[in-house]
């Protein structure tokens, strides 16, 4: 690559966006202080030593640059907004974003204003001028309790934040940020925190896949990809409105944007960042392109394939922060050492204080399922760090079910239960629920309608007599449906397993032999195998070990004679 690029600030985005630069042979100088973690990694004298927050140093970093950039918004826009009038006079120099959008970003009043003005969703808000007591008291009035006391400028991971709870805590919020210019912002009564990260090229805005994101302190502490729960519906719409968002906004790059799910399932934008984002750490390992190399991709005009932006294998990001001691952090790095699929990124920021982020953990897994569990005891690890050592939290709860078995009545149980011991033998997460088709029609559909949303991968139905349970499931969900008929009627089964099988075209549902539980267990365990190797492994062992047992009768019938082979069997 014959550009050279300048990137105001060397933190752990700078640093990650270096990595992606030097394999393409960009190159890059940073504009930060001496040893910053960006220049950890790359020495070489063209490096600006300084502030990305003072003019002069800025300016000297654009003359070793013919594209400038940033892994902070917290620069100095106006010193960029004078270099880029300055590009046709003195020498081409190209700014992504543009200083315009930096400084719209910036202030988070203004950016709200800014979103407003295009009709994308955001929370109510008002601009305070000096957030005296007087003045919240009015804002508490106006929105009610809780609401959200917020600084316009530099604020980030909590930072220049404070919830209002009710009126005894107004005094206290107003002292706490009276050395800032405030906005006050309508609480959202969110059920999930969702981020995406888009790419906004010269010609187009892509999306990367949605994320569910854990906060505590108001720090991200986990990114779950895919989003627990969230239906795939829901997902195409927050990619669809992040598109929208950024498309607002002037330059090429990555911008993250974090946004809340409400309870109704209508989205709202919390804030956009133009830059890389932590919430998107996880698409280094998780996605087919990670979101520093789209970020220069886009900003050099390199080509990026949509397909590119797709999920590659499900992933959980964990943050590391800093301990009550400097090397505390260290102990979560350590352990994550011994956790198969766990990526291990050390930003090289030295010694570690309470709530700073040293570093990040992204376990991949062929589920999201095994993810979480590989995850879970890193969290616990994490916790006893930060001081919330067993503090049971949300995020540690076991792993949701991949395989829905439902059954028409209670009855039905006993012949599900050798297919619920295979689920169990080879560590398949399942539920087991009663829904008739018949008698709980509506609670029926709601559940399978539900099903791909809450995480299940398969549903396995079980009937008898007219056996609708399976077929109607089918009907309500995308998900593959294995039938078991149930012998329940004079017939012996046959008439559930006509039913199960004689589904109309467009509706399809598998069907193994009446009271053949075992196989639809074994069944689901292979298509959910497609995709993950281990499952997949066991399911040739449970082979195995059958096809042992068949040798193992084979040997002691010529052993024995059939008279006494019969008579041990009780026959």
């Amino acid at each position: 690559m014959t550009k050279r690029l300048g990137i105001l600030g060397g933190g752990q985005l700078g640093r990650m966006l270096l990595e992606s630069a030097n394999r393409l042979n960009i190159q890059v100088s940073i504009l930060d202080k001496e040893n910053a973690p960006a220049k950890q990694i790359q020495a070489h004298d063209d490096h600006v030593p300084g502030s990305f927050k003072n003019s002069e140093d800025i300016r000297k970093l654009a003359q070793k640059s013919d594209i400038l950039t940033i892994e902070i918004e917290h620069v100095d826009a106006d010193i960029l907004d004078q270099l880029q009038e300055q590009r046709h006079k003195e020498r081409p120099i190209e700014i992504h974003p543009t200083p315009l959008t930096i400084k719209t970003i910036q202030d988070k009043l203004v950016q709200k204003q800014h979103l407003q003005s295009f009709d994308i969703p955001v929370a109510p808000f008002i601009g305070l001028k000096d957030g005296s007591v007087e003045e919240l008291k009015k804002v508490g009035s106006t929105y009610g309790y809780p609401f959200m006391l917020k600084s316009r400028t530099n604020a980030y991971d909590g930072r220049g934040n404070f919830p209002v709870m009710d009126e005894s805590q107004i005094d206290e919020a107003s002292k706490a940020l009276s050395d800032r210019p405030l906005y006050a912002e309508g609480w959202a009564p969110f059920k999930m925190e969702l981020a995406v990260m888009a790419v906004k090229t010269a010609s187009s805005t892509l999306a990367f896949p949605v994320v569910e994101t854990i906060h505590e302190n108001s720090i991200c502490k986990l990114v779950y990809a895919p989003p627990r729960g969230v239906s795939n519906t829901i997902c195409q719409k927050a990619q669809e409105l992040t598109r929208e968002a950024v498309s607002t906004f002037e330059g090429k790059g990555v911008y993250g944007v974090e946004m809340f799910l409400l309870p109704d399932d209508s989205l709202l934008i919390n804030e956009i960042a133009p830059r890389p984002h932590n919430s998107g750490h996880y698409t280094i390992e998780g996605c087919y392109m990670s979101q520093y190399d789209a970020h220069l991709r886009a900003i050099l005009d390199l080509p990026i394939p949509s397909s590119a932006l797709r999920l590659r294998t499900p992933a959980v990001m964990l943050n590391i922060l800093g301990g009550s001691t400097p090397e505390a952090h260290l102990e979560l790095s350590g352990a994550a050492l011994s956790v198969p699929g766990a990526s291990i990124h050390l930003y090289g920021k030295g010694h570690g204080t309470p709530g700073r982020k040293m570093g990040h953990i992204t376990v991949t897994a062929p589920t999201l399922s095994e993810a979480e569990s590989l995850t879970t005891p890193l969290i616990a690890v994490a916790d006893k760090i930060s001081g919330r050592s067993g503090s049971g939290t949300a995020a540690a709860a076991p792993p949701r079910p991949l395989v829905a078995v439902i059954m028409g009545s209670h009855s039905d149980l006993p012949t599900l239960k050798p297919g619920l011991d295979v689920l169990t033998q080879l560590g398949v997460p399942f539920s087991a629920r009663i829904t008739s088709a018949h008698r709980t029609p509506g609670w029926m559909a709601e559940f399978a309608s539900r099903a791909a949303q809450d995480g299940v991968r398969v549903i396995i139905a079980a009937a008898g007599g007219a056996a609708h349970l399976p077929g109607m499931a089918a009907a309500h969900t995308a998900l593959p449906v294995v039938g078991v008929p149930v012998k329940a009627s004079a017939t012996d089964g046959l008439d559930s397993l006509l039913s199960i099988v004689q589904m109309p075209r467009g509706v399809p549902v598998a069907a193994v032999a009446i009271g053949n539980a075992v196989n639809a267990a074994l069944l689901a365990c292979r298509i959910l195998g497609v995709l993950d190797a281990r499952l997949m492994a066991k399911v040739e062992e449970y082979a195995k070990n059958a096809e042992k047992e068949v040798l193992a009768n084979d040997e002691k019938l010529v052993e024995l004679g059939y008279e006494k082979f019969l008579k041990e069997m009780g026959k």
